[in-house]
């Protein structure tokens, strides 16, 4: 009886093994992957900021605060079209960041379509790729980082400039109780578009500039907090500057106005729900990456380790000398 549960223990040992690296190695780099139909909407808010008046003769004022609404949409059927050339499985985001102003009412609002490889977040270029309607061929990382993000310096894309430059890798941090990668990106002043929509109604901002010799100006640092599991960030800030430049807005050719100055922070209410929900995702990871795959392993080398005991006990036993017949001999001694 010994004998046949070390031999069943040994099987599902054998079993255990294999399915370990099976699924570290083949199961999780085709399951962990972004979900195409992902919505999530996020408010930040830049309190005491400045910001221009466009109905008061174009002249920068303190506000309390201004409001910035993203929305994130995944578009299944534009992903499903793009997977049939791409040969692989692609995410496809459409954005919007809609301003608000002190009054409630809109200031700009910016769309932008999203194209990245679903497993490492790298992009992918197809038709629509865009920001404000602009057609942009991205390179490195916006948004996510990848799955299990490494603590070194990554390629990241600014919608306002259109352009990628590195992320810098300043140090592990703590963000409510869990450890996250901090990074830093400062986009020098940089010309940009100006924004297709706009509060005052008739102004076509492609012809601002050649019009009114006004040209949009902007400088950026970006901080984010990343969790390294999930590539998601946990946290993000950004201290914004936008200038109007040159020409008569800005009251001749050297001289600045202030488009936006502001901290943007995340609403506290977003940023817990932001926090849990990474937190339920990193939870997934792990079991997929580490703990199912690592528990695993150990179960098999403790099956393996009872299917020994028991098997070197059984053969013990038949080993063993049978004490029955010395002991019918002693018997026989006794009574003759």
């Amino acid at each position: 009886m010994r004998r046949r549960a070390s031999l069943v223990l040994l099987a599902l040992a054998v079993f255990c093994a294999a399915l370990a690296p099976l699924l570290r190695w083949y199961a999780y780099p085709r399951l962990a992957k972004i979900p195409p139909n992902q919505y999530q909407e996020m408010v930040l808010e830049a309190k005491d900021a400045t910001l221009i008046d466009y109905n008061d003769g174009m002249k920068p004022k303190k506000v309390d605060k201004v409001t910035i609404v993203q929305t994130l949409k995944g578009n299944v059927e534009a992903s499903e079209e793009i997977e049939a050339d791409a040969g692989k499985d692609v995410v496809v985001w459409d954005t919007l960041s809609y301003i608000i102003g002190p009054d409630g009412k809109m200031v700009s609002q910016i769309p932008e379509r999203y194209i990245f490889d679903a497993h490492t977040q790298d992009p992918v270029h197809a038709t629509g790729e865009m920001v404000d309607g602009d057609p942009v061929k991205r390179e490195g990382i916006e948004f996510k980082w990848p799955f299990f993000t490494e603590p070194r310096d990554y390629l990241y894309f600014d919608a306002q400039t259109r352009t990628s430059s590195p992320i810098h890798y300043v140090g592990p941090r703590t963000y409510r109780g869990m450890e996250v990668y901090y990074f830093e990106q400062t986009v020098p002043w940089t010309k940009v578009p100006m924004p297709k929509k706009m509060p005052i109604e008739g102004i076509d901002p492609a012809t601002i500039e050649q019009t009114t010799g006004t040209s949009l100006w902007y400088t950026a640092k970006a901080m984010f907090w990343v969790d390294p599991v999930t590539g998601a960030p946990v946290n993000a800030e950004q201290v914004i500057q936008q200038e109007m430049r040159g020409g008569i807005a800005a009251s001749g050719p050297d001289g600045k106005l202030t488009a936006f100055a502001g901290h943007v922070k995340m609403r506290p209410d977003y940023a817990q729900h932001t926090l849990d929900l990474v937190k339920s995702n990193r939870t997934k990871v792990l079991a997929l990456h580490t703990w199912a795959p690592g528990g695993l392993a150990l179960g098999a080398l403790g099956l393996l380790a009872l299917s020994l005991w028991l098997e070197a006990r059984s053969r013990r036993e038949r080993t063993a000398p049978d004490p029955r017949p010395r002991e019918a001999a002693d018997a026989r001694g006794v009574s003759a």
